[in-house]
């Protein structure tokens, strides 16, 4: 016995000092990388103000950026949430740098076509050398590099005010993404078409050593010009026959991501089905098409499918327009859905506190909904998802259900969730938001710059804040490290305001392909997954895996360990526990699980008066609107503009050519609803107050203002 003993000990000390080593090496390899992440301390942040001092198309002009002193971060955190990449892959990175504008030979990356795109430009500094836009970033996946975006890019304000820009981390951007992507398409359709374009092209992406010749950089362009020609396309959004325009600060994120998660769940079987009934697809092709590629849920077999359904169109007679529309319009009916219900872009401070977050609290996040919920964003941001089919039971096959706790497989074919999508840096991301606070407009840095607060209209405001609003929009403390932010939701049919974005959310479905016959918790239950699901429970179950996977540019050691400690710190560290949905909201039933997402959140004002337009889908152009009744707000302004309105409280929305034009009328536009200023709606309590009147409404923003 004592000998048995002895070699346990001999045997198990030697386990117990590697276990230890690589313990210490995981701890020493990420205060080295901790270090030379936070390196950049430009103390300009790198804005860029060279060349803004002219009024813009939109009329906008700023000779000098400046931040708000209390936000919690300074220079070396907001760099880190500007230059971390996240696992974005939208192109190859020196295709966007080389890459010239469609009409002409000015690069499409020039500082003033990115700021009519309205996304905020950037000078060169330690940790984005090349002076990418704010948000952009270079990601490299697998060996390659690709330009993808940050958190930043959809989450970074700026407020003009007489010729000075105030940067909002965490805020509304006004950019606009659809016609930025549109306008990258056409650049790209232009470089292959025009001879001369490409050679210049050619010739600067050869400096690099990235490609060997300008043939394998053709195909290449070829390539990423049909994907996101397709993308484009295919998420072109229409409400029956109309078609949806975001314009400026909006976008359908959620019905964009639940697009790109229904194309990577399709069987081989299942896109033969889809191919063998389209138009121009002779018999028998479907079967040549797929037969040739394996494993198609990777990303290149994708794209080649892709490519030899646009190529066998063409031998059958289409031309290469005829063949885009035909796959445009086929693949839309047969396995999209149209993203028509765009909202604005969320502000993020506070997010990290709230109980439940999205615009109808989709998420909750509690444990490791947070990640889930980033993953989930990353995948609609072009994150690279090379799933595949496998018989190994890993850690991602068991928190989707393929496999039991010990390993037994509970279907024939596994899938992998191998994926460009970097959970570390999304744990450290949502780590560092919970330091980030709310822009005041008494802040030490903005004193000479925004016009100070009436007192008397500030303690009138109050008054009536508390009377009307506080019921639902809870006022909480911006300076509480520990503070917790409880969502009020309101049914759609209570608040009234347009319902198109919660309608998605709950009805839109799609073919759940390999995650068919798994468990997903929806609500009160588990749901099995049948053929035809929610896209909402297909995109939980897909992020899922991909938190439980491993990143595969990480050596098959460290990645593990790195996997495990990323989860753990990811649920240690969240503060948001388990709790049930605050509010007057759709109850769920095994019929209907989703009913819950049919309403829309209230949450705190701080910060309101730095996140312009109002109403989830951006439909309300001040605050002061907003107190109106609904048929007496605008019901047409323009977006584009970031120079503030100080009496009114939001952006300047007319008096400017270029700017989107904001229809009301328009299906998913609607501004109706939130009408408990104007007199005409009861609050929680069932109460209907008396409607405010002018001096009143000012008095309240005044209010609104000081939050």
């Amino acid at each position: 016995m004592k000998n048995q003993v002895g070699w346990l000990r001999r045997g198990l000390l030697p386990i117990m000092i590697i276990l230890v080593v690589i313990v210490a090496l995981v701890f020493v390899i990420g205060k080295v990388r901790h270090s030379l992440e936070y390196a950049d301390s430009d103390p300009d942040r790198g804005a860029l103000t060279s060349g803004m001092a002219q009024p813009d198309a939109m009329g906008d002009a700023y000779t000098q950026v400046i931040y708000p002193a209390d936000q919690g971060w300074g220079a070396v955190e907001s760099l880190w949430f500007y230059n971390t990449t996240q696992g974005s892959n939208m192109l190859p990175y020196d295709f966007f740098l080389h890459l010239e504008q469609a009409g002409s030979e000015t690069l499409f990356r020039d500082a003033a076509n990115i700021n009519d795109y309205r996304y905020l430009v950037q000078k060169a500094t330690h940790s984005n050398p090349d002076g990418l836009p704010l948000g952009f970033v270079r990601d490299t996946y697998q060996g390659r590099h690709y330009v993808g975006l940050t958190c930043a890019a959809c989450h970074t304000g700026q407020v003009n005010y007489q010729g000075t820009a105030i940067r909002i981390d965490g805020g509304i951007p006004m950019a606009d993404m659809v016609g930025f992507l549109e306008g990258l398409a056409k650049a790209m359709n232009a470089t292959l078409q025009d001879e001369a374009k490409f050679n210049r092209f050619a010739d600067q992406v050869l400096a690099g050593d990235a490609y060997s010749g300008p043939q394998q950089i053709r195909q290449d362009l070829y390539t990423y010009a049909l994907r996101l020609s397709l993308y484009n396309s295919i998420n072109r959004s229409y409400n029956g026959s109309h078609r949806v325009n975001y314009g400026h600060g909006r976008l359908d994120a959620f019905g964009r991501i639940f697009n790109r998660t229904i194309e990577h769940l399709l069987t081989r079987e299942q896109l033969r089905e889809v191919i063998r009934e389209m138009p121009g697809i002779l018999p028998g092709q479907a079967e040549q098409i797929v037969a040739e590629t394996s494993e198609l849920l990777t990303a290149a077999n994708r794209e080649a499918v892709m490519r030899k359904i646009f190529t066998t169109l063409q031998k059958n007679g289409k031309s290469r327009f005829g063949a885009l529309r035909i796959m445009v319009r086929y693949l839309r009916d047969a396995v999209y859905n149209s993203p028509n219900a765009p909202v604005s872009y969320p502000v993020i401070w506070d997010i990290p506190q709230h109980d439940f977050v999205q615009w109808n609290g989709t998420t909750a996040n509690a444990g490791p909904g947070s990640l889930g919920r980033n993953v989930g964003e990353v995948i609609g941001v072009f994150g690279t998802l090379d799933w595949y089919l496998d018989d190994e039971c890993d850690l991602a096959a068991r928190i989707t259900g393929q496999c039991s706790l010990f390993g037994e497989p509970t279907k024939d074919q596994l899938i992998r969730f191998k994926t460009s999508v970097d959970k570390h840096n999304l744990v450290k991301m949502e780590q560092q938001l919970a330091t980030l606070k709310s822009p005041s407009w008494e802040d030490p840095n903005l004193q000479d710059i925004l016009p100070a607060l009436d007192a008397q209209k500030v303690a009138a405001g109050r008054k009536l804040y508390e009377q009307y609003c506080v019921a639902c929009h809870h006022d909480i403390d911006r300076d509480d490290p520990h503070r917790k932010v409880v969502a009020y939701m309101s049914d759609i049919n209570k608040v009234g305001t347009d319902p198109q974005m919660a309608l998605n959310s709950v009805n839109y479905t799609g073919k759940s392909g390999f995650l068919q016959n798994l468990y997903v918790e929806a609500g009160s239950g588990n749901l099995v997954v049948q053929e035809t699901m929610p896209v909402a429970a297909l995109l939980k179950l897909g992020a899922m895996g991909v938190v439980g996977s491993p990143d595969p540019d990480t050596n098959s050691l460290y990645k593990g360990l790195e996997m495990i400690m990323d989860i753990g710190s990811a649920l240690s560290k969240n503060e948001a526990k388990a709790s049930l949905k605050q509010g007057d909201y759709p109850l769920g039933s095994p019929k209907a699980p989703y009913n819950p997402l049919l309403s829309y959140k209230a949450r705190p004002l701080n910060g309101v008066w730095a996140s312009a337009p109002y109403l989830h889908n951006g439909s309300v152009p001040t605050l002061y609107d907003l107190l109106l009744p609904a048929d007496q707000r605008p019901k047409k302004f323009l977006v584009g503009s970031r120079e503030l309105d100080v009496e009114k409280v939001g952006f300047k929305s007319s008096g400017y050519a270029h700017g989107f034009t904001f229809d009301t009328s328009l299906p998913g536009n609607g501004n109706q609803g939130h009408e408990y200023a104007a007199g005409k709606m009861p609050l929680p309590n069932g109460k209907i107050l008396p409607p405010l009147d002018h001096e009143q409404r000012m008095a309240l923003v005044e209010y609104l203002k000081s939050l």
